[in-house]
């Protein structure tokens, strides 16, 4: 017998170029073990990814940000979710981010068939920032039977941006990944650190800051793995601080090569701006025994744990200073790694896809 359908999906091409669309792979390919099938929808584009979803639905609506083609662009998302839900008849809606414009057309279009919606961070940031993505953020929480956040803090900025009116429907569920058998990257000897950014470039990720951080240091290099919106920015920028010898900037990585790259460094510098959701890479550093060192914003210190050393937010002076501070001392470098391996055995994947189908459970069970 087949087992209960969920319609999900992002408002993005099927690739693996963010946390959300690498985390919804992993999540729902393990959730078939549990008994559910997953139809995820996505924007055109890409279609090479082996992907863990049992099937896709390619959308036509092309995409467009907040302002005054958004509403246009939701309304014909609608209209295609009305057509998927019609023709497959999900038992249940898993709507990804709580202000982007396929969740919204999933709480518009859903009718009876019940919802459980997914902060992932980025959403919950535009909401705080612009006043349509709070509408929005508000219109997918009101109808939805439960809002999952990935940690307490995400919690509690989407209980202040619904104005605590939903605050019985907020459940934590902490992210995970698919752990590896054993740690890759090892404790190295040396004055001088090899330092890891890799992520999107984009200006919440504030890559800068780690480029300004090496012009107050002497013989650490960084190497930049990501692609963005920003990426010429950063380029012009080492350049303009004489670092176009020790700042190396290098195309996306699909994941399981990334994870090769990770022997290579001593530390992962995650540099984000303000509110981060979970920090996959960061904690994929982890596992793999690299340590991380990164701004201290709301989730992440708890996420992180031991394995790991913070600094304010956008200070490139701090983060120089710590930068030394852990090449300067081999005992720090060995306990750093290995609180960072013990840290992310926390976060195995299997314990995330486990709360999700049970939380699952209940919404159909609710509906009933």
């Amino acid at each position: 017998m087949k087992g209960p359908l969920i319609l999900t999906g992002i408002d993005l091409p099927l690739e693996p170029s963010c946390g959300s669309t690498i985390w919804c792979s992993d999540v729902y390919t393990r959730l078939a073990s549990h008994g559910y099938r997953t139809l995820f929808a996505h924007l055109p584009g890409s279609g090479a990814w082996e992907h863990g979803f049992t099937s896709t639905a390619e959308l036509a609506a092309h995409k467009a940000p907040y302002g005054p083609r958004f509403e246009g662009y939701a309304n014909m998302l609608t209209e295609e979710m009305r057509t998927l839900l019609r023709i497959h008849r999900p038992a249940l809606i898993h709507a990804q981010h709580l202000g982007f414009g396929l969740a919204l057309a999933l709480a518009r279009a859903a009718g009876s068939t019940p919802m459980v919606s997914i902060a992932h961070g980025t959403d919950v940031i535009a909401a705080s920032e612009h006043a349509q993505a709070r509408s929005v953020l508000n219109e997918i929480v009101e109808a939805s039977l439960q809002v999952i956040v990935p940690s307490a803090a995400m919690a509690r900025e989407v209980d202040r941006l619904t104005g605590g009116r939903h605050r019985d429907r907020l459940v934590v569920v902490p992210w995970g990944i698919p752990l590896p058998p054993e740690p890759t990257a090892k404790p190295r000897a040396g004055r001088h650190l090899r330092l890891l950014h890799a992520g999107r470039l984009d200006a919440n990720k504030d890559t800068v800051t780690a480029i300004e951080a090496l012009a107050h240091t002497s013989g650490h290099r960084l190497t930049v793995i990501g692609s963005g919106s920003e990426l010429d920015g950063l380029t012009r920028r080492a350049t303009e601080l004489g670092l176009a010898d020790r700042v190396v900037f290098e195309p996306f990585l699909p994941r399981q090569d990334l994870f090769k790259r990770f022997t290579d460094f001593d530390a992962l510098l995650f540099t984000t701006r303000t509110l981060e959701a979970y920090g996959l890479v960061a904690v994929e550093a982890q596992a793999h025994g690299l340590p991380v060192l990164y701004s201290d914003v709301a989730g992440l210190t708890v996420t992180l744990g031991t394995g790991g050393l913070s600094y304010p937010p956008g200070d490139s002076a701090a983060l120089a200073a710590l930068i030394d501070s852990v090449a300067a001392s081999p005992t720090t470098r060995r306990a750093l790694h290995q609180a960072a391996v013990d840290n992310a055995r926390g976060y195995d994947i299997t314990h995330t896809v486990t709360h999700l189908a049970a939380l699952s459970a209940t919404a159909l069970a609710d509906n009933r």
